[in-house]
């Protein structure tokens, strides 16, 4: 079964992000990457006897794995490797006051995906173009990659995935005689057709931009656009456009969620009150680990919350379609990526730690696990259920935000949940579009 540990980080910390990079650019001398650690391939000679930390975000990195790691390092360096583990609450802290301090840095750390263009582009992170190839080049998700790149170098790699996918009540899609759709406008029509003033045919906030960006996607729209080194919002692209409208559509007549709900635990709505009231919602959409919180209310644990077990009869999982038949839309994939500190005075033993996270053995113990890895070619160790083969196609096409300096800025300052939300509450579309297209112009590049 999928254990998944976390959605997303959202990086409402990150208002000042600009002071944040700006900080950082200390790491690197042209603030652009290029400027960080030299980059050489390995050296197993030099590694050896050296001592190197590894932060890890949350509790998402198993014991077992962590065992593993601080095991194989010993074997092969004579060193000792110790992981810390940081909570996400304050990650963001230490890593900017931290990562331009030789003396207290990690030499290799876990970093959210979503934060890594903020990093990467002020050269917090050593150049690991040339031990791509040798970590798994074009056979680690691109997505993720493509997030820690810079000018084609290759910054932050991936570490674990995630992704969303639908979760129905199966007992509800069978008594209105629908069947799983095969294409985005055949999931609307069906969800739709499923609302009643009681229950959302499809719960999702308004403001649920994570998610809202999936329409986007799927018809072939981005968020920002990089065109000669210059970053642009894409809202008003027509393809952009399209998706949004189709977006409003389905909160209109399909949603019974606020629309000023951001980030939500629509679990809650597709399950039966503990007390056996009928579910307030026939759909959702959800990161992989939710499936743990869904199904028959079976009591509390220790610590007083709810324990649900999954009813294969009365739910059901699917990817979200995209818009030609048989197709998977595009969702926004969960995840961390992994990188060396420019500042590390270890580069030589980092880079053996990053080839043991990136060795066979290791990807298969992350995909045993639970965590969806790195090298795509070991994703069917994640098993053969439901769960796993959702995962995995839905991340496969996955995408990400932007690969702009300014990102984090756009998030922290919750400019698309305004967005989206103004969207979901019956807005011009194109309008709206152009707005907002300004203010993230005025703050994507940093």
């Amino acid at each position: 079964m999928i254990r998944f540990g976390r959605r997303p980080v959202a990086l409402a910390a990150l208002a000042g992000a600009s002071v944040l990079a700006l900080t950082l650019t200390s790491c690197s001398g042209d603030g652009g990457g290029a400027g960080a650690a030299e980059a050489t391939g390995f050296d197993t000679d030099a590694a050896q006897g050296q001592d190197i930390t590894f932060w890890v975000m949350g509790g998402d990195t198993p014991d077992e794995a962590r065992e593993y790691l601080v095991d194989a390092y010993a074997d092969a360096t004579g060193g000792t490797l110790t992981i810390e583990q940081q909570d996400w609450s304050d990650a963001l802290t230490k890593l900017t006051n931290q990562l331009p301090d030789a003396a207290n840095t990690p030499d290799v750390t876990e970093i959210g995906n979503t934060w890594s263009p903020t990093f990467t582009t002020a050269g917090a992170f050593t150049d690991l173009s040339p031990i791509y190839e040798d970590l798994g080049g074009d056979k680690l998700l691109p997505s993720f990659v493509e997030v820690g790149e810079v000018d084609g170098k290759q910054y932050a790699l991936p570490y674990y995935f995630g992704s969303r996918y639908i979760t129905y009540r199966k007992d509800i899609w069978t008594a209105a005689g629908l069947e799983v759709p095969t294409t985005l406008a055949e999931f609307g029509d069906s969800v739709k057709q499923l609302r009643t003033d009681a229950q959302s045919g499809f719960y999702i906030g308004g403001q649920d931009w994570r998610n809202g960006i999936s329409w986007i996607f799927a018809n072939g729209g981005e968020l920002a656009v990089e065109d000669g080194g210059t970053w642009k919002s894409s809202l008003s692209d027509p393809k952009s456009i399209e998706g949004l409208e189709q977006f409003q559509d389905i909160f209109e007549n399909a949603s019974n969620a606020p629309a000023t709900e951001d980030d939500s635990t629509p679990w809650i709505n597709i399950n039966n009150d503990k007390n056996g009231a009928a579910p307030t919602a026939a759909t959702i959409i959800a990161p992989g680990w939710a499936h743990w919180s869904v199904g028959d209310y079976t009591g509390e644990n220790d610590e007083g919350a709810e324990v649900r077990e999954w009813n294969d009869a009365t739910f059901g999982v699917f990817p979200l379609p995209g818009v030609e038949e048989g197709s998977v839309a595009p969702v926004f994939a969960g995840g961390s990526n992994v990188a060396i500190s420019a500042k590390s005075e270890n580069q030589a033993g980092a880079k053996e730690l990053m080839r043991i996270i990136f060795s066979d053995d290791y990807q298969a113990l992350l995909a045993k696990n639970g965590l969806g890895p790195a090298n795509v070619d070991f994703v069917g160790d994640l098993g053969d259920d439901q769960f796993a083969q959702a995962l995995v196609d839905s991340a496969l096409g996955s995408k990400l935000t932007p690969a702009a300096p300014g990102w984090a800025a756009v998030e922290g300052q919750k400019i698309l949940e305004e967005f989206f939300g103004k969207v979901a509450d019956g807005g011009d579309v194109t309008e709206l579009a152009k707005e907002y297209d300004a203010k993230i112009d005025a703050i994507i590049n940093g």
